[in-house]
């Protein structure tokens, strides 16, 4: 079955627009092409309860994913997430998407629930850090363990999607991946030990993982936050090759969903971009190199270390450039996922971004979504 592009659709959305004059309403496959955009952005929103904009934007198919933090999380958020998949389910994009894809791309709900102090779900599984969990006599029964209750917990409150493991290798007691006890070792093999068993266990579940921060954060000491300032990492590419990116291979070969980039500078292979505005690290490194054919994701899209190359306007695009698929915007205000989108749309129009690039971030998307619970 022939499914039409992304790019065709586009190009017939702009000579519709052309030839309809320059007051007249938007023609539907330009609007097609807004849709699609939307599916590349995961929102976010303040307070309890998603806000009527919210809600407005996902019936008209401009949203197709959110992440929720501790604000969002109370008694009513089961109802909550359920009221924005049925907008979802709703709109026109399940259907453009199997359209252009051939899959039924159910909502994405994510959230973090790594494991000891970073759970949005408080309370709930996984109780152990990761740390705790390295360090267990059985590292691979106890990660399996978390994973699976950590997928358990999730899909009761709604989620399909949890952004974690984190595979970052820490180096110094007290560093900043491990202030919190997010890393489960301060070897590769200690990492892969507990953590492909957690990934593996809650995607059978139908939660897509995420690991995280690729190539890697163990190497930032404390107070070395990208979500607050610009941190550059100087290991040799080797030492990056060698310790930081090895958990990496094992959770390809174990069929990783997502990799979430960080933010970070790595002169070794790119002295003036971050990870996730670089083409040398999400397509050099991540794609040729390693292979990873699964979906890649931002870290969030406000963080500071990215400020110094422009607002979001600016670096969706820059991102979507470097080879990113999902760009994550996690401010908790709905307008920062609409100027993405809108700045991805334009991106397209302009030239900036490549088309078959765009169509086949589309597609991993939407396989990706196929298969995560409804």
């Amino acid at each position: 079955m022939h499914t039409p592009s992304l790019s065709s659709l586009l190009q017939l959305g702009l000579v519709l627009a052309a030839s309809s004059g320059a007051e007249a309403r938007p023609p539907r496959r330009c609007n097609d092409v807004d849709i699609v955009a939307g599916q590349h952005v995961v929102y976010s929103w303040p307070g309890a309860a998603p806000p009527q904009e919210l809600l407005d934007l996902t019936r008209q198919g401009l949203v197709g994913g959110v992440i929720l933090f501790g604000e969002n999380m109370n008694a009513n958020t089961t109802a909550n997430v359920k009221l924005l998949k049925e907008a979802y389910d709703a709109s026109p994009a399940p259907g453009l998407l199997r359209k252009l894809t051939g899959k039924r791309a159910n909502f994405f709900v994510s959230t973090d629930q790594e494991g000891g102090y970073v759970r949005r779900i408080v309370g709930a599984e996984p109780v152990l850090s990761a740390k705790q969990m390295g360090l267990s006599a059985d590292p691979a029964a106890t990660g399996k363990a978390a994973g699976e209750g950590a997928a358990a917990v999730l899909k009761q409150w709604q989620h399909n999607v949890n952004l974690a493991p984190v595979l970052d290798i820490w180096r110094d007691a007290g560093d900043f991946i491990d202030a919190k006890e997010r890393s489960f070792g301060n070897t590769s093999a200690q990492v892969v030990r507990a953590a492909v068993p957690f990934l593996e266990a809650q995607q059978r579940a139908g939660v897509a993982g995420s690991a995280k921060h690729f190539p890697g954060l163990g190497a930032a000491v404390a107070g070395s936050n990208t979500d607050l300032q610009p941190v550059t990492l100087t290991q040799s590419l080797r030492e990056l090759r060698d310790v930081d990116m090895k958990p990496y291979e094992s959770a390809i070969a174990a069929g990783i969903d997502m990799v979430m980039t960080s933010w970070a500078i790595y002169p070794a292979l790119d002295s003036k971009y971050p990870s996730g505005l670089s083409r040398k690290w999400v397509q050099g490194e991540l794609r040729d190199r390693l292979r990873f054919k699964g979906v890649t994701i931002t870290d969030a899209m406000e963080a500071g270390a990215i400020l110094p190359f422009g607002d979001v306007s600016q670096t969706g695009p820059l991102a979507k450039k470097a080879g990113m698929d999902i760009l994550l915007a996690s401010a908790r205000n709905v307008t920062q996922g609409e100027v993405i989108r809108k700045a991805i749309v334009q991106g397209l129009k302009s030239g900036f971004l490549d088309h078959k690039e765009f169509d086949a971030a589309t597609k991993r998307i939407a396989t990706m979504r196929s298969k995560i619970a409804a």
